[in-house]
């Protein structure tokens, strides 16, 4: 009798451990510039490998070489240097404030600061992102005031969302951003449904959904890119893969697609993987999606090659599930340096200027830190009035709450 077969259940495992000896062997980065740049109108299925590669710009010398480089002036790239350096000080700060009790929570954005900052500068007014909890820098290279985000960490007197968010939960329709929910992956099918409603009104306007590498395990991803490559919605469907869920690897979410972006292909959706610390690549692999949607060519998936250097939240240790050093092996290094190093490379920008521009850029975010804090923090100062918990919710207030703001006295 021949034995059967038992069978056995499969868990992906990562390759290191906390302890161990960081590994990005894995990591396949082609040369800088050796990928090549398609047509905007190209047909999917002609780039199919574009979405197992890497769009690089900037080469270990600092230069910007191939088909993808040449789309900014040097006063455009120096703009989202400083938008970068904003970012990283702005979290600095607001770090420090959670851990002295000013806010109850906070999320950095240390090493992905590039992706969107230089996603921004792609986009027109009046489009729309429907963002996660960590592209704060499509806020601040689009111009939102910086006091008004702290105002809103702060829940204070004059949180523009009155309180009603988590901290970094942002919203402004008026800068094209969309509100952050808490619920993962919600945002994917609301931003195809939104570019689908822009196409319905014969509108101008595109849509940009932002995802995570461990949220595209949830349903409403998968549901999301049936709904875009049927009704060829004008949208960019970004994956910003950080190698790290909340505490999971990547490969739990991706599975046996070996990449993220392989997983538009199946839909027939043009996919592409950019250097996720690369300022120009990702301005430039941008542009080309956006275009393409503008031009009734339907959606395009970019997954973002970048690393979460810090924790997930200031609720969370990541020493207990990845190596200490681990942020300092990642090949594709520091966002904010690499730009640094090619604008001095091009002799427009200097150690000595990016030292001043670090001081200025940090006083700039103290004060409005300053002025923010005049307004309140967490369990001081001016906090959003009871009665905003009641109103803005329904066209017409119902019966039922109209009974509770009553009850409540306000």
């Amino acid at each position: 009798m021949v034995a059967e077969n038992r069978l056995s259940f499969h868990v992906p495992e990562p390759e290191v451990r906390p302890g161990d000896e960081p590994d990005f062997s894995d990591v396949v980065i082609p040369r800088a510039g050796s990928v090549p740049r398609p047509s905007v109108d190209v047909d999917p299925k002609d780039i199919r490998d574009l979405a197992y590669s890497i769009i690089r710009v900037l080469n270990r010398q600092g230069e910007a070489v191939g088909p993808w480089a040449g789309a900014l002036t040097d006063e455009q790239l120096l703009e989202g240097l400083k938008h970068m350096m904003a970012l990283r000080a702005f979290d600095a700060r607001m770090l420090m404030a959670q851990r002295q009790g000013k806010t109850s929570f906070y999320m950095q954005h240390m090493g992905e600061e590039a992706v969107s900052c230089a996603f921004r500068k792609a986009l027109n007014p009046g489009d729309m992102n429907f963002p996660t909890y960590r592209q704060a820098g499509l806020l601040i290279a689009g111009g939102y005031p910086m006091v008004d985000m702290m105002n809103q960490i702060y829940s204070n007197e004059l949180d523009p969302l009155k309180g009603r968010q988590l901290p970094v939960l942002y919203s402004s329709r008026e800068y094209g951003f969309f509100s952050v929910s808490g619920n993962l992956a919600t945002q994917y099918p609301q931003a195809v449904g939104w570019a689908m409603a822009s196409a319905i009104k014969g509108d101008t306007k595109v849509a940009a959904a932002w995802i995570g590498d461990g949220s595209t395990a949830e349903s409403d991803f998968h549901a999301a890119l049936v709904f875009a490559s049927t009704y060829k919605a004008p949208v960019v469907l970004n994956i910003v893969n950080n190698q790290w869920a909340i505490s999971t690897f990547q490969g739990i979410a991706r599975g046996g697609s070996g990449t993220f972006a392989a997983r538009g292909l199946g839909f027939g959706i043009p996919a592409l993987r950019v250097d996720g610390n690369d300022y120009l690549a990702i301005h430039a692999v941008s542009k080309w999606a956006i275009e393409r949607a503008r031009r009734n060519l339907g959606p395009t998936l970019i997954e973002h090659v970048t690393y979460r250097v810090g924790a997930h939240s200031t609720s969370d240790d990541p020493s207990a599930y990845r190596p200490k050093t681990e942020s300092d092996a990642w090949p594709l290094g520091d966002p904010v340096l690499r730009l640094k190093n090619h604008l001095i490379v091009r002799e427009v920008w200097s150690e000595e200027r990016h030292k001043q521009a670090e001081a200025e850029v940090l006083d700039t975010v103290i004060s409005a830190q300053k002025e923010a804090e005049k307004h309140g923090t967490l369990h001081a100062g001016g906090k959003p009035s009871t009665r905003d918990m009641f109103e803005e919710v329904f066209a017409e207030m119902p019966p039922h709450l109209k009974r509770q703001r009553q009850q409540a006295g306000v």
